[in-house]
């Protein structure tokens, strides 16, 4: 299998967020690049450098008015006296559709809707960089390659068309689904990250032409707390090609492979001819976010399931984060993939 990195990704360098009105250090960190880096060569991955593809398959995601805020926001910041060297709002609109205000104090509300997505110097060049790795990840599997893996960094699937969140700005996997849509495929997005895929989900909430699976902790009581109830079925022409999976904290292998035939299945009913998943590797059972179970064994098997669909498969890289086994369990979904032996359907 190939794996597409840049490494201008490394240049989001986020140093702090909010939890539970603590400040503390951010855990999606650079030094994720190279465990995960360590995990795709270990299990035989070849690297291809990401191509720019320019703004225009990111804007056919994101509205021009929230790139604009990406791409300038932090030199706005540095502006004001006192401000902090991370962009991190204080604010948020009650309502979206209320005035738009001029101020980066104001338009850092607007756009960020969470205090998990601080800005620095380094951030839009960074997700930047991200988008172009899941588009290059997107060309492989255009060019007839099976399965290819993106190692985008920072993730992405918390990101709305035009909101950040939750440690993502550019949402990476449904830039790629729609570079493969416009390319004339019929794709499904899986996203197995421990939180629920909500930027995904709304991008694509009343749309028809791309099926979003989310299998992910009940959000009653975990990230993003908002979305990721399985009565979210999509809204319009969406209606029915949204499926939310949600399992309780601690869901270990047996029971998330159990859920994960019933969006197999799915995809299945949908007729996907290519696949992105998002995958998140924090459902690991001692990963720092701590909603899951899933053994380093668990991930292969995971993997081998969605194998079974027979459709090629771009891996575009969330969550997973800091602990000693990121690279193994990276190294053991590639290799699960890979593998001739199929989990038993």
């Amino acid at each position: 299998m190939k794996y597409v990195f840049d490494e201008r990704q490394k240049r989001h360098d986020p140093k702090h967020f909010f939890a539970n009105g603590t400040v503390l250090p951010n855990p999606e960190q650079p030094e994720r690049t190279r465990l995960l880096q360590k995990g795709a060569i270990a299990s035989g991955c070849v690297l291809v450098e990401s191509m720019d593809h320019g703004l225009g398959p990111i804007a056919a995601i994101h509205s021009a008015e929230y790139l604009t805020f990406l791409e300038n926001i932090h030199r706005r910041w540095q502006r004001i006296d006192g401000a902090s060297d991370e962009v991190i709002p204080n604010i948020h609109p009650m309502t979206r559709n209320s005035n738009y205000p001029k101020s980066a104090v104001g338009q850092a509300g607007y756009h960020q809707g969470d205090t998990a997505c601080p800005i620095s110097s380094g951030t839009w060049e960074a997700a930047y960089w991200s988008a172009q790795t899941a588009l290059t990840g997107a060309d492989l599997i255009l060019n007839d390659e099976p399965a290819a893996y993106a190692l985008c960094r920072p993730p992405g699937h918390h990101a709305f068309s035009d909101l950040a969140g939750g440690f993502c700005f550019l949402n990476n996997s449904a830039i790629a689904a729609e570079q493969l849509l416009r390319a004339g495929r019929r794709p499904a997005i899986l996203d197995v990250d421990v939180h629920h895929g909500n930027g995904t989900q709304g991008i694509f909430y009343e749309r028809k032409d791309v099926l979003t699976l989310s299998i992910h902790a009940d959000p009653d009581r975990f990230y993003p707390f908002f979305w990721g109830s399985d009565q979210e079925r999509g809204e319009g022409d969406g209606q029915g090609y949204n499926l939310n999976l949600p399992l309780p904290r601690g869901t270990g292998d047996d029971q998330y492979l159990v859920t994960l035939e019933t969006a197999l299945d799915r995809i299945n009913s949908f007729g996907a001819d290519v696949l992105v998943v998002a995958l998140g590797l924090d459902p690991y059972e001692k990963d720092p976010l701590q909603g899951f179970s899933i053994t380093t064994q668990g991930f292969s098997r995971i993997a081998k399931a969605i194998k079974t669909l027979n459709i090629p498969t771009l891996f575009v890289q969330e969550g997973g984060y800091l602990c000693e086994a990121l690279s193994d369990n990276l190294t053991s979904f590639l290799q699960g993939f890979e593998s001739k032996e199929l989990e038993t359907r």
